[in-house]
């Protein structure tokens, strides 16, 4: 149609446009009368597209700022939210005015209400531009002549109907893949058909692998991929050594997890005879390996992360090159991407090299063996690594003036305790409760991101094609939502000229360290400041208070990473003398593999933390009738959610608070008796009996005691 969408639509931008009928602006337009039935047909299109609308005089315009694409979010109950690009409010949708969209869809909504102090902007979805699913992983519900399938994913809107003849080889009650063939409509159910039988819901691994499905990530990989990676061996190409600053006579060391495979980062400290410190961060030279547009990158792309979930790893990275030769193993010649830092014993980076390297890990070591030597706890330990105690001592001395440092920069010290899962030889969940950390996970944290905000600065200012980590300043409506429950505490978070300072929030969790709220305080923080994402300009890092940051030290795991790496190999190699094509489409590049990242970065946290709900449901699944002390978590307008001190979160809903109408006060997020006034609020201590556990729904429900 020769673009006829377009000139319509640049004629309806004109300022001096008035709405008008199909005849006049075809007549405007010179359209021939032999194209008249043509040309009222892309009207139509346009319409059915939402990007002009007809009044009831048949005039058209475009439609107005009214009018958003975003992902709608559906709640169990029905209505729903959709989120429009970077905002953070939310629009509100009833269930009326879903037009039966279900949880993830991309929909275009129509504002029907402005947002006001009390409530958020409600809108009503025009159209739904994209189904997010069109396969599900659910429970089979076997009935004579018909099934359903009972989503995994609650919040979906609909079970799925099964006619027999689509019933495959599903067996009642077990976990199946169903593809859906006609999406729900006027409050009819989805249909669908059977197309794979995952297993019985009891059996070992079933669980995540419903998991992998729901997600549909790719948990092998393609067999070229694997070959590609093979073809590099286990060991370097010694021909390119004399490109390469040898660092193979330094005593360099990886620490890590007792688990890790896959090590990336490895370090060594040196004290100058200025007084100043010598930081090396020695990063595996994956780009090396993984070259653009080659098949490992595809696949990398596609991936984006590694995703850790419980007792099981879905690598970005073929476990060749990821445990091969990319790791940084003790004892193997490997080659590096290393940022030599320069730091005075301010903490301040004073100056900074990047360059290819050549190293070899003398010591493979464990965090807890670190922090064994440090406290000089364990004499086994001390003995084995007797050679090596300054080195560790000389570690830790640099990690305190730099965490010192950026806790008077305002670097937010959120120290909200992970989970630690473990699991038996079957997969299943035996015990849960908090992942201890000690100061030696702190010395490669401190380290590591050092060299990110070193390497972040320095090409930020050679206006490089870059990805950044950005974490932007949090919204400042809910700054003072968090100051109404913070005035509870004799706290508040100073605003200057209306901006927020990180050092303000860092003062706060300096005041609460140690103090029974200090978790609740923490939590409600977090949840108030923005989600860091990956973007090829840099806004700075608000939890880190940092101007420059990106991820530059996990190339084996996060995309990002590989990608900078290809831009700073680039500059390396050409001397900082690159050519403008090469920064014209890296650019460009950035801002997509940027975007596509922090998509794929979504869906592992999602995977991530759906694996530990379900494990955790897992767990408590034998202790119903049992009671526990709890902390209120968060206060919603259909019950509580109650935290234990093993990090299991239950909810309790309005029927199992006791016998009186509780009511929802929005502006203080609390729940108030009708009768007798009691009131529920975040960080309350309470006492709680378990009543359900469920695994595949990834829920646990507790009531009142």
């Amino acid at each position: 149609m020769y673009k006829k969408e377009d000139i319509i639509l640049e004629f309806m931008k004109d300022e001096e446009y008035t709405p008008m009928k199909a005849k006049e602006i075809a007549m405007i337009l010179g359209v021939p009368k032999k194209e008249y039935n043509k040309f009222v047909e892309v009207l139509k299109k346009l319409e059915e597209d939402y990007k002009i609308v007809k009044n009831k005089k048949n005039r058209y315009r475009l439609i107005g700022e009214n009018f958003h694409e975003g992902i709608y979010r559906k709640n169990q109950k029905g209505f729903g939210f959709v989120k429009i690009g970077n905002q953070e409010d939310e629009i509100y949708i009833s269930k009326e005015n879903s037009l039966n969209a279900l949880n993830g869809d991309r929909v275009l909504v129509e504002i029907i209400e402005e947002k006001n102090k009390i409530k958020n902007a409600e809108g009503k979805v025009k159209k739904i531009l994209k189904h997010e699913k069109d396969t599900v992983v659910g429970t089979f519900q076997k009935n004579q002549n018909f099934g359903f399938v009972v989503p995994d994913d609650r919040s979906l809107g609909t079970d799925i109907f099964i006619s027999k003849n689509n019933f495959g080889k599903a067996r009642d009650g077990h976990k199946v893949l169903v593809q859906i063939t006609k999406y729900p409509e006027n409050g009819k159910n989805a249909e669908g058909k059977v197309i794979e039988v995952i297993g019985d819901p009891n059996q070992a691994g079933v669980d995540m692998l419903s998991l992998i499905k729901e997600y549909n990530l790719p948990s092998t990989f393609p067999e070229q991929v694997v070959e590609e990676a093979k073809k590099y061996g286990n060991k370097i190409d010694k021909k390119d050594i004399p490109n390469r600053v040898d660092c193979r006579d330094h005593i360099i060391f990886t620490i890590d997890g007792e688990d890790a495979k896959d090590l990336d980062d490895a370090v060594r400290v040196k004290k100058l005879k200025n007084g100043n410190y010598r930081l090396d961060v020695h990063i595996a030279d994956v780009s090396y390996y993984v070259r653009e547009g080659s098949l490992l990158d595809r696949e990398a792309q596609i991936r984006g992360t590694s995703i850790y979930m419980l007792g099981r790893v879905i690598p970005m990275l073929p476990r060749e090159l990821s445990n091969g030769i990319c790791s940084l193993n003790a004892g193997e010649d490997r080659f590096t991407l290393s940022c030599s830092m320069e730091i005075d014993p301010q903490g301040k980076t004073i100056a900074a090299e990047v360059y290819k390297g050549i190293i070899n890990v003398c010591e493979r070591m464990n965090y807890h063996d670190v922090q064994k030597i440090l406290d000089k706890s364990d004499k086994e330990v001390l003995k084995r690594y007797e050679k090596y105690i300054e080195n560790f001592e000389l570690m830790a001395e640099l990690a305190t003036i730099l965490k010192n440092r950026r806790l008077e920069k305002g670097y937010l010290n959120l120290d909200i305790p992970e989970s630690k899962i473990e699991l038996d030889k079957n997969g299943r969940a035996i015990n849960v409760g908090k992942y201890e950390t000690s100061f030696s996970n702190e010395i490669i944290e401190q380290f590591m991101l050092t060299a990110n905000e070193t390497i972040a600065e320095k090409f930020y200012w050679l206006d490089a094609p870059f990805i950044y980590r950005v974490h932007e300043d949090p919204d400042l409506d809910k700054v003072k939502d968090l100051n109404k429950f913070l005035f509870n505490f004799g706290l508040k978070i100073k605003i200057a000229n209306e901006k927020i300072y990180p050092l303000e929030v860092s003062k706060i969790l300096e005041e609460i360290k140690g103090k029974e709220e200090e978790k609740v305080i923490s939590t409600l923080i977090l949840r108030t400041l923005k989600v860091a994402r990956y973007e090829s300009e840099n806004k700075g890092h608000f939890g880190i208070a940092s101007k420059y940051y990106c991820h530059f030290t996990s190339p084996i795991r996060r995309y990002p990473d590989l990608f900078i790496h290809r831009i700073i190999s680039k500059y390396l190699e050409e001397n900082y003398d690159v050519e403008e094509q090469f920064l014209e489409e890296y650019k460009e590049k950035a801002e997509q593999r940027a975007t596509a990242s922090s998509e794929r970065e979504k869906v592992a946290t999602k995977v991530e933390r759906d694996s530990e709900d379900m494990k955790k449901a897992e767990y408590m699944q034998d202790k119903i009738g049992e009671e526990y002390d709890g902390i209120v978590s968060s206060v919603t307008q259909f019950g509580i959610f109650v935290e234990l001190e093993n990090t299991v979160e239950g909810l309790i809903r309005f029927e199992n608070l006791g016998d009186e109408y509780f009511i929802y006060d929005e502006e203080r997020k609390r729940l108030i008796g009708e009768k007798s006034n009691k009131t529920y609020k975040i960080g309350d201590k309470v006492k709680i009996r378990v009543i359900s556990a469920n695994k595949m729904l990834r829920q646990v429900d507790f009531e009142i005691v």
